[in-house]
């Protein structure tokens, strides 16, 4: 399948090129949201993504980064990320650095507790916008789209998620477990390298 890899900073390369395998078992999971993207290309709509989690300041912002830069590599086109929370923090700053480490080009935008950010991964390409937000915020969708719900906590707090298509879990361990430790940096990246290789499968897998 023919990609923009060429388009992507160099540094983000070098980070696909390590990815750590998806088994089986994510991939039952994630098939729900690749027949969505596949449905909506095949009938030429829009592909809104919500990736929601408690408080939009980890999972659900590495989530939708990795969506949007996996969509753009693999071309398939038209597709929006957003994230979201059941309640607004803000996007933890070691999420930022795990991102810059990979090879994203972060500019902060503004200050204060919830800071927003321009998230880059190619040049000439418009930048992801992170900031924390409830998932309804008017900054996101608020109808036809796909809900994927990044925590355990949100997934069971939210039943019902208001205007979207469809909903589904797609979970990931929480990185703050290991905030304040020896092992911080270590499984914030962890964790962005798995859900950029789930992300990956997901995109890699649509059809043109």
């Amino acid at each position: 399948m023919k990609t923009l890899t060429s388009l992507l900073f160099s540094e983000i390369q070098q980070t696909l090129s390590n990815l750590p395998t998806v088994s089986e078992e994510r991939k039952e999971i994630l098939q729900p949201l690749i027949n969505y993207i596949q449905e909506k290309l095949n009938n030429k709509e829009v592909i809104n993504l919500n990736f929601i989690c408690t408080h939009n300041s980890r999972r659900s912002h590495l989530s939708q980064v990795w969506a949007q830069t996996m969509a753009h590599h693999y071309k398939v086109l038209n597709v929006h990320s957003f994230s979201g929370g059941t309640e607004a923090t803000a996007m933890n700053s070691t999420v930022v650095k795990t991102l810059v480490d990979n090879g994203f080009q972060i500019q902060q935008l503004s200050n204060g507790t919830n800071p927003i950010y321009a998230v880059k991964y190619a040049d000439n390409i418009p930048p992801i916008i992170g900031f924390s937000k409830k998932y309804d915020d008017g900054f996101n969708p608020t109808s036809r789209f796909f809900a994927i719900m990044t925590c355990s906590q949100a997934d069971e707090g939210c039943p019902f998620i208001a205007g979207a298509d469809k909903r589904v879990p797609v979970t990931y361990e929480d990185p703050k477990l290991y905030d304040g430790t020896s092992l911080e940096k270590e499984k914030y990246l962890e964790r962005s390298l798995e859900i950029a290789s789930e992300m990956q499968y997901v995109f890699s897998s649509i059809k043109h």
